[in-house]
């Protein structure tokens, strides 16, 4: 016995191929929905997707690169802090020394000098201690630091740091023995408190000009930090222009694609019908 085969009308493959593609849209509509991604792999449009794979990798290098400058950032801050507490040392030194201008006795005059000695046995403290992460501008070894800004490197700041213990190359105080600011007649040298005096002047200049390169160095990181930070978001942006689904259009596509499935489905149910009443006549 044969089985009767279910034979379909021209116009009923025609909605079901139209109801087959509606679902496939609306698959991929609501996969955008759901990621919010149009591009999703390099199948989807190979272009626009590795284009936007380079601006994220970009951006990765350069979010690098500001961490960096932010720890930069952090070791000229560390820098910037030591120069202006050895600024109040000499300042307090400074003050002893005029003290001791007016000594009336070697042994007030040997107390000051003594308590002079102290304040730059607390510079070369302060100095040594103005590190950040085990690098020390201050500590005198000619340390220095570079500062990459992009993601190559090609685009770098060196900072070099300098000695700012008591008696190194850059304050060149002086420390001498025991009477050190006593004359032989037992009042106050003046001649060689003075001169500790002006070298202490000359150290409190020579500070403000290393203060000053700090603090250029510092403004040029944050500047370049700052353009970092927009460069990553314009990229990011870029990446996002190109992958990410509208979701506005994307949710109006599925409004027309469910009404669109529907009236298929109508249309479908109507050929059958008509189909099936045209069997009946026999």
């Amino acid at each position: 016995m044969a089985l009767d085969k279910i034979t379909l009308t021209s116009g009923m493959r025609k909605n079901l191929f139209s109801l087959q593609n509606t679902q496939k849209m609306m698959e991929l509509t609501q996969n955008r929905l759901a990621t919010g991604l149009r591009v999703r792999n390099a199948v989807d449009d190979p272009v626009n997707y590795f284009t936007a794979l380079g601006h994220r990798q970009r951006a990765e290098d350069l979010a690098s690169r500001k961490d960096e400058m932010a720890e930069s950032i952090q070791l000229v801050t560390a820098a910037n802090e030591g120069v202006e507490a050895i600024t109040a040392l000499i300042a307090s030194a400074k003050s002893l020394a005029t003290s001791a201008l007016s000594g009336s006795t070697t042994s007030e005059i040997n107390t000051l000098y003594n308590q002079y000695e102290e304040v730059l046995c607390q510079i070369d403290f302060l100095s040594a201690d103005s590190g950040y992460k085990g690098v020390n501008l201050l500590d005198g070894t000619s340390v220095t630091h570079e500062i990459k800004f992009d993601e190559t490197g090609d685009s770098s700041l060196t900072i070099t740091g300098f000695d700012a213990s008591a008696l190194g190359a850059t304050l060149s105080l002086s420390t001498h023995g025991t009477n050190a600011w006593v004359s032989a007649g037992g009042t106050a040298d003046k001649a060689e408190i003075n001169s500790a005096i002006t070298k202490l002047d000359n150290a409190r200049s020579a500070l403000r000009t290393e203060a000053q390169k700090l603090s250029t160095h510092l403004s040029t990181i944050n500047i370049r930090q700052d353009f970092t930070s927009g460069m990553i978001n314009t990229l990011e942006d870029g990446a996002a222009n190109l992958t990410n689904a509208d979701m506005n259009e994307e949710g109006a596509n599925m409004l027309m694609l469910q009404t669109r499935q529907a009236l298929g489905t109508t249309s479908l149910s109507l050929a059958s019908q008509a189909a099936q009443s045209v069997l009946r006549l026999f």
